[in-house]
């Protein structure tokens, strides 16, 4: 339970870097990083088809927007 709160507490954070540095323009490769370490998050729990996975970053005007759209094939069950 505890490792499962940690790593979600881990992503928001890198949620939060990742807004930030989109407001200053970030790299494609900063970025390309970050959506790699979502989808290794997400497949600590979760099966899911990586080919079909889009995760999209959108600017408005005072905020972004990170969607992630991912085939799940199965949930891995916790020990």
């Amino acid at each position: 339970m505890f490792q499962k709160k940690m790593s979600k507490n881990v992503a928001k954070e890198r949620l939060k870097l990742l807004l930030v540095h989109d407001r200053a323009n970030v790299s494609s490769d900063l970025l390309d990083d970050v959506k790699k370490e979502i989808v290794e998050v997400i497949n600590k729990y979760m099966d899911i088809d990586e080919e079909s996975s889009e995760i999209n970053l959108t600017r408005g005007r005072n905020s972004a927007q990170l969607e992630a759209n991912m085939l799940v094939k199965s949930i891995k069950r916790q020990k």
